[in-house]
């Protein structure tokens, strides 16, 4: 189906994401019971499991993470470069990514808010960077108030007090669980940023065409 072909990409994405999740479900609900049997205390169902802030947290955990990796990068490559990276704009040359939407804005086929122009462009002109900081913020509150109801169950069950969410906010540990997340994001994507410069995989939009010199900067 061309449906499929021409969104093959999300459509494998989602669904990988999706096994995932539930392998995390599974997996994360037979340790979180193990837990509870260790302090004497009652097994709890698979969907009174997903929605506790022991699954949550964890799962917002991982998407703050991603978000802040996606939004930071998209953002930073308006200005950094690496030359030799096909993740890379070309800093002696002008790059496309750079046009003024305003010379498009009689284009029949330019987005709706080009056409439009004023501030409907000036805001379509970041909405990328805007739109993943947007999920980067609300993930890590998402990820915060949860990672707070974990700990208060932790707690509980060690018959210590609960904290609020406030306090949890300047607790080691909310802050051990973004940290642990953020430096491996951020390895990964200067990884990929420098591996670009002197290796090539082809057939991938990523990776410059094979035959291309490494000082060759960009797709």
């Amino acid at each position: 189906m061309r449906f499929i072909r021409d969104n093959g990409l999300s459509l494998a994405l989602l669904a990988i994401f999706l096994l995932s999740t539930g392998g995390m479900l599974i997996t994360g609900w037979f340790d979180h019971n193990a837990e509870l049997t260790r302090h004497d205390a009652p097994d709890i169902g698979l969907f009174a499991y997903f929605a506790s802030p022991a699954f949550l947290s964890p799962l917002f955990e991982n998407w703050e993470s991603e978000f802040l990796q996606m939004s930071a990068y998209v953002l930073m490559t308006i200005m950094l470069f690496q030359r030799g990276s096909s993740e890379s704009k070309d800093p002696d040359k002008s790059n496309p990514e750079d046009a003024d939407p305003a010379k498009k804005r009689k284009d029949p086929k330019a987005p709706w808010p080009v056409r439009a122009g004023g501030a409907w462009s000036a805001f379509y002109s970041h909405s990328l960077g805007l739109a993943l900081l947007a999920l980067f913020i609300l993930s890590f509150l998402l990820h915060w108030l949860q990672s707070t109801g974990a700990a208060n169950e932790e707690a509980l069950l060690h018959g210590e007090a609960p904290q609020t969410a406030w306090q949890y906010l300047a607790d080691p540990q909310l802050w051990f669980e973004s940290f642990q997340n953020w430096q491996s994001e951020f390895l990964s994507t200067a990884v990929l940023v420098l591996l670009s410069v002197w290796l090539r995989q082809r057939g991938s939009p990523e990776s410059k065409p094979v035959a291309e010199p490494h000082a060759k900067t960009g797709h």
